[in-house]
């Protein structure tokens, strides 16, 4: 009962409903940004370091790696995060939304070819689809990483670190349902104390060895690749973890926008990463050994239990980035069509983009606890890290480079240079962490091809469920025009039909006249019309055609980050023509019901999968927040 919209430039209108953040509602929202987008990214240092030595196997730790791996680290996160992702990638915001769906749906609206736009949306589908295998990986290395450190201080432990850890993830999707403001109010003062833990840390052992400091110079990175290109290439795959959390920078900034994001990014969390990094890189220097777990050997031994536990609070914050995200992708898919109607509540009367989604919630608690048990400790995990998020790191190169020529008209040879220079480090990144496949890479990417299975499947469903219903056989000016010349028994009150196809008379309605053989005073078909920009002004939302003999066509459009709520909708329509009266109207519906046909195998497998996905879909009637006690369902059975 949703249609998309894609005209030129659609999505280009200016959003009139948020306002730049500014004051002290800027500074909240950048400490609920340090709490919620920056947990991922923040607690890389429990592990990157001594991953990129582990991945690296034969690389041995003295003053040459230990300055090449810091160099690398300390201008992949400039590049990547503070130049790709926070210059140039989220100034491609959908009216205030961000990540690799709300990318998609700007490059749909450009006058891009045909070919070509079916190609970038498929790209833009398997991007977003990796992304929840991310969100799973994400909770279950960051909280087992903080988990582990209680090995240094106690090592008895050790065989309670996968239960303890289960149990810290079941508590942490168990608080979703209270919103992102909520929890990013809770963790981002928090997350001030841990960022400010990892700058005194740091520079404690900076203070010690300052010599670590040349490692800001990058020829030492280059001169790393060219005495030990192996080894240097082994090692990018630890090395990436430092950047793990860009791509949900970029999905979450319809939770906090962009002004916060990038303030507490270069005010806060840079600076402390890049000392915590520098003063793990001074400890090497002087005790080798202290590889086997860098960030827990910097501070002296009575501080290591206080750190444990504020590293634990950390991780789990960590987790929060990809949580959201997963929910404000859900939502977008949900709403472009390529996932079915689920559940979603709104936790935030300000910020439209804060989401939570019950039902992916569930989804990830399970299988994140599964990942902790079944991998057992963060070396393992870390080798099922990265292929996801790479892979979705050079799909957004991929159609930020699109958007730069065909949105933005930035010259060729500028967009071409700067994408070229995000490829490079893209796909460099990406070729050390397909090594990992074999030992565990191969589940995100499996968790993606399943996702985007279901999306393809439910999309390309829902065209044909259109087509094998005959939707738009009977044109509804000459329906109108039989009733004339025929006239039915009209009973008081407004009917509303929903149904996408304007111009065209609903099956309900043809279903409901032939079985009961009247018809309502007033009949309103109603088509909601999703637009490729994230939200559509209220002036904007419903236009009124009458049709006469008592027939309306209301077209509703909404953005892909709104919920439709049709009974609000119908009842702000202030037109001489049209009057509405929620309390003396009828929604009548159709509803589908699939049978699978005889066909290949691989077909009744995907007719099947569509199948069960239409039937546990969510009701239109709660989907469109109709009243339950005013909705009439008329069914049909589909073969497909």
């Amino acid at each position: 009962m949703v249609t998309m919209e894609s005209p030129e430039h659609e999505d280009d209108h200016p959003s009139r409903m948020r306002s730049r953040p500014s004051g002290g509602y800027l500074v909240a929202m950048s400490v609920g940004a340090l709490g919620v987008v920056y947990g991922d990214i923040g607690t890389s240092p429990l592990y990157a370091l001594r991953e990129s030595f582990l991945f690296a196997v034969g690389l041995e730790v003295n003053r040459e790696t230990i300055l090449g791996i810091l160099s690398l680290m300390l201008w992949s996160m400039l590049l990547v995060v503070t130049v790709k992702y926070l210059a140039v990638v989220m100034r491609a915001d959908n009216d205030g939304e961000g990540g690799v769906l709300a990318l998609t749906a700007l490059v749909l609206g450009g006058p891009v070819q045909k070919r070509t736009k079916a190609f970038l949306i498929a790209i833009g589908l398997f991007g977003t689809a990796l992304l929840y295998g991310d969100g799973m990986i994400t909770p279950a290395i960051s909280v087992l990483a903080a988990v582990e450190g209680l090995e240094v201080a106690i090592p008895a432990v050790e065989p309670y670190v996968v239960p303890i850890a289960s149990v810290i993830l079941v508590g942490l999707f168990l608080i979703q349902r209270q919103g992102t403001a909520a929890i990013g109010a809770i963790f981002g003062p928090i997350m001030i104390l841990w960022f400010t833990v990892l700058g005194v840390l740091g520079i404690g052992q900076i203070v010690a060895a300052p010599e670590v400091l040349v490692a800001v110079n990058p020829f030492l990175a280059l001169e790393f690749f060219v005495e030990a290109p192996r080894l240097a290439f082994l090692a990018l795959g630890g090395v990436f973890l430092v950047v793990t959390g860009s791509e949900a920078l970029y999905a979450d900034m319809g939770h906090f926008r962009k002004r916060p994001i990038r303030l507490g990014w270069l005010s806060v969390v840079f600076p402390a990463l890049a000392l915590n990094y520098l003063g793990q890189g001074a400890l090497l220097l002087g005790d080798p050994s202290a590889i086997d777990n860098p960030f827990f050997r910097l501070p002296p031994s009575w501080a290591v239990l206080p750190l444990v536990v504020l590293a634990t609070t950390a991780t789990i914050i960590a987790s929060q980035a990809l949580i959201s995200g997963a929910y404000s992708i859900t939502m977008q898919a949900i709403q472009l069509g390529y996932l079915p109607r689920q559940r979603i509540d709104h936790t935030s009367a300000r910020e439209f983009g804060q989401v939570y989604v019950p039902g992916v919630n569930w989804i990830l608690m399970v299988a994140t606890v599964g990942l902790v048990v079944a991998f057992g400790s963060t070396s393992e995990l870390a080798a099922a890290y990265g292929v996801a998020v790479t892979s979705t790191m050079v799909i957004t190169t991929v159609l930020i480079f699109v958007v730069m020529r065909h949105r933005w008209g930035w010259n060729p040879w500028l967009a071409g240079s700067i994408t070229a220079l995000f490829l490079v480090i893209d796909l460099a990144f990406l070729g050390a962490n397909l090594l990992k496949i074999p030992d565990g890479g191969w589940f995100p990417l499996v968790i993606g091809l399943i996702v985007f299975a279901v999306m393809v499947t439910w999309k390309r469903g829902r065209a044909v469920l259109a087509t094998r219903t005959h939707r738009a056989d009977l044109p509804i000016e000459r329906f109108i025009g039989s009733i004339v010349d025929h006239p039915q028994r009209r009973v008081p009150g407004t009917a509303v039909y929903l149904f996408p196809e304007t111009g065209a008379t609903p099956p309900a309605l043809l279903t409901n006249l032939q079985h009961n053989e009247i018809l309502h005073e007033t009949v309103v078909l109603v088509a909601v019309v999703v637009v490729r920009r994230s939200r559509v002004p209220q002036a904007e939302r419903a236009t009124v055609h009458p049709l006469g003999e008592g027939f309306y066509q209301v077209v509703l459009k909404y953005g892909f980050m709104e919920e439709p709520d049709i009974p609000r909708a119908l009842g702000n329509i202030t037109t001489a023509e049209f009057g509405f009266d929620p309390t003396d109207a009828t929604y009548v519906l159709g509803r589908e019901t699939i049978i699978p046909r005889t066909a290949p195998v691989l077909t009744r497998l995907r007719d099947r999968l569509f199948a069960g996905m239409h039937r546990n879909a969510m009701s239109a009637a709660q989907f469109f927040c109709l009243p339950s006690d005013r909705v009439i369902e008329v069914g049909v059975h589909v073969e497909m």
